[in-house]
Formats: structure tokens, sequence, C-alpha cells
């Protein structure tokens, strides 16, 4: 089963195409873009599968970062993924960025991770996972504070763009940073889709936070019943 993993949760354009029978990674790109992924996820797209030599109408499975991470990009990778698995009437799986950055992790290490990215505002996103992959606090926005108080108590191994912000509350926590990650790999992100369940991993954004655009209800007009 051919996978593309897609991923525009933060400043990069990824996408990955992974071969489950061969348990390998076929092709894959990330250019460091900053912003217009709308624009640039086509070619990126085409890009993958030339160098696999693979034709669209191959894939049987699409996945898709859902957040937390970039708004517009998040947007932009969910749609794009949503409309294609439309196009080519095949499942598509959601698949949250800190999962994606903390359950290889926690397998790599055999120790309990918290992937923790840098939310701004003095606030991070963080997940914990034990060991064996079970997420034992989920995914949340939570104070560095906070974040830095569960990974003392738990002494779990820490990585992602947060963990220097941990690190700084608590220094005895510098010698458990593993990586500073910004956003998950496009790689463990497709190995990811090709295994979850679409039906309890939809493709519907997850942000962890409100969006900061709402509506001012000083300039909402009243209802009027119509006699």
């Amino acid at each position: 089963m051919l996978t593309l993993a897609i991923d525009c949760s933060a400043r990069f354009c990824s996408v990955a195409l992974f071969d489950a029978s061969a348990n390998r990674i076929l092709a894959a790109a990330g250019p460091d873009i900053g912003r217009g992924h709308a624009e640039q996820l086509p070619a990126v797209l085409q890009s993958v599968l030339a160098e696999a030599g693979v034709d669209l109408s191959e894939i049987a499975r699409l996945g898709v970062t859902v957040g937390p991470g970039s708004f517009a990009g998040i947007r932009v990778g969910v749609a794009f993924a949503r409309g294609l698995a439309l196009a080519l009437d095949v499942p598509v799986v959601g698949v949250g960025s800190l999962e994606a950055i903390a359950l290889p992790a926690a397998r790599e290490h055999g120790k309990a991770v918290m992937a923790v990215l840098d939310a701004k505002r003095d606030h991070v996103w963080a997940i914990l996972v034990d060991a064996d992959g079970t997420v034992t606090e989920p995914a949340a926005e939570r104070s560095p504070q906070a974040a830095a108080a569960l990974a003392m108590e738990t002494g779990c191994r820490i990585i992602g763009s947060g963990a220097a912000l941990l690190a700084g509350i608590s220094p005895a926590l510098q010698s458990l940073i593993v990586d500073d990650l910004v956003a998950p790999k496009i790689a463990d992100v497709a190995r990811l889709a090709a295994t979850l369940n679409p039906a309890s991993n939809q493709a519907e954004p997850r942000y962890l936070r409100d969006a900061d655009a709402k509506p001012q209800a000083g300039f909402v007009l009243p209802h009027q019943a119509v006699s």
C-alpha cells in the first residue's frame, strides 16, 4: 500500500511517499518555505511522485498533519489532502503533529517522551507518551511552567521547539532534551498515517487554540421577528 503524507503545520512544505509493503520511504521533500504553502504544495507533490516514479493513481491512502501548528498551513494541508482523497477515492487520515513527533522518539529511546512545541504568547503545545506509545497526557496547550513541572515529575525525554523554554525554567531538564524539532519528520508522518484508522483519525484541523479573529458581539444586529 502506498501512502502519501503531507505536512504544512510549520514553515516546511513536506510530502513523502511510503510503501508499507516494503516498509520504505520511496521519496520525500520538505523545503523550508516559511509561508505560501498553497502555492508551493502542488509542485512539491509532483517532485516527490516523479522521484519515486509513481503515478498519482497508484496512491492507496493519504495522511495529513492536523496540528497543532500554523493556522494557515494546517488549513491548506487538510483542504488539499481531503480534495485529493476525494478525487482519488481513497481514505485520508489525520495525524497529530505532536503524536508524529513523540511516538517515534519514544520508540527510538525506549523512554517516556514529551513532545513540546513553542506556541508563542508564553504557551506551549505538549503531549506525553509512555515508552510503549501509550498517550498518558493528551495534546493540550499549557504554560511552560506547567509543562516543565510535568517533565520534572515524570523524568521523560523532551523533544521539540518548546524544549528550551522548559529547560529555561528547570535547568535540570536540559540533559533530557533529545531534539528541538519545529515540526514532525515527514517520514514519521507517513509511517504513522499508514497504520491509523481513518474512521477514528479524521482529517480535521486540531488547533488547540481559538482563532485570533473573533466576532465582536457589539456589532451583532439583534434578530427581529417577521410578523
